[in-house]
């Protein structure tokens, strides 16, 4: 499988410090927003998260689908990428409801977050740096491919599953995986469309969107902070515990660690793909969550902890090479 054009040089320069920044001083404004105008900042980082999911995302699934080609090559890894997520939904529903026996909302968070990965923000620029323009090239098929499925299929899945605003029942759990999952009508609809509805204007138009769901996303993400803080729930910064520990193990281990065995019998794997699959818990958590009623106190701390490691580790990294 690939990608028919590469992915703009220039959103995908952007260099790290940038994006760090953009982390740090977009939570801090949720946090500090919550903590002024708690009412007005509650809601304004909902609304975020209700914009991304039903006019952000979709078209920027929709143009880019529009532009992918199905042959062999580099299948084998795309596969094994795909089965080491399901391997690691699975066992994080073993971790959550078996051994923690969490309350369905926030294990329906722990599985959510240790299935959704942060692969484009910080993945496209480390392999960028780390490896080079032609590893990034097959590390967008694997994040338009794996992940893409991971976020559309199997997390809204599990959102609809858990989630406190999926209906009672299986009839509407089923309804509420369909009609709250905009993204697999976009990608439905990308797969199938011809290229003449994805000029590359459009497709160039929707990187440049892309770049609005960081700030947004980890807005939200310190306003929720400050919201548990404010009522009590927990103290700043978070506390590490079972459930978020249990997502640190599965997101940044587990995930690059399956997929590393997985792959032993086989050669040619892309490298960034490795790369890829160690990537911190993504901001689509908190839109997954808010959509279905999940934990978002647990899924605000998961991106937190495992982002922040991911970029230290990488700062190690870079200082010691």
């Amino acid at each position: 499988m690939v990608v028919r054009r590469r992915p703009d040089d220039m959103q995908l320069s952007m260099p790290m410090l940038w994006i760090v920044l953009t982390i740090i001083v977009s939570t801090l404004i949720g946090l500090l927003s919550e903590r002024r105008w708690p009412f007005q900042a509650g809601n304004a980082s909902r609304r975020s998260l209700v914009l991304m999911l039903y006019v952000i995302l979709p078209p920027i699934i929709f143009v880019n689908l529009v532009h992918v080609e199905f042959h062999g090559g580099v299948g084998i890894g795309l596969a094994l990428g795909l089965l080491s997520i399901a391997t690691v939904g699975l066992v994080a529903w073993f971790i959550a409801v078996r051994l923690l026996n969490l309350p369905r909302p926030t294990a329906g968070a722990v599985i959510v977050c240790s299935l959704l990965a942060n692969s484009s923000f910080l993945g496209y620029p480390m392999v960028l740096t780390l490896m080079g323009g032609d590893d990034l090239t097959e590390g967008v098929v694997y994040d338009v491919i794996v992940n893409g499925m991971s976020l559309m299929l199997f997390a809204f899945g599990v959102g609809a599953a858990f989630g406190t605003r999926a209906g009672e029942g299986l009839r509407e759990r089923v309804k509420a995986f369909f009609f709250k999952n905009p993204l697999l009508i976009a990608a439905v609809l990308g797969l199938l469309a011809p290229d003449v509805l994805a000029p590359d204007w459009l497709v160039d138009a929707s990187r440049v969107l892309v770049m609005l769901i960081l700030p947004l996303g980890f807005f939200a993400v310190g306003a929720v902070l400050a919201e548990e803080e404010r009522e009590g729930n927990i103290r700043l910064p978070p506390k590490l515990h079972r459930p978020v520990a249990g997502i640190i193990f599965t997101r940044l281990v587990l995930s690059p660690g399956l997929l590393i065995l997985l792959s032993m019998p086989f050669s040619g794997i892309p490298p960034s793909y490795y790369l890829l699959a160690s990537m911190p818990t993504g901001i689509n958590s908190m839109i997954v969550g808010h959509a279905y009623g999940l934990d978002l106190r647990t899924t605000a701390e998961a991106i937190v902890y495992t982002t922040t490691i991911v970029l230290v580790a990488v700062a190690g990294w870079v200082l010691i090479t």
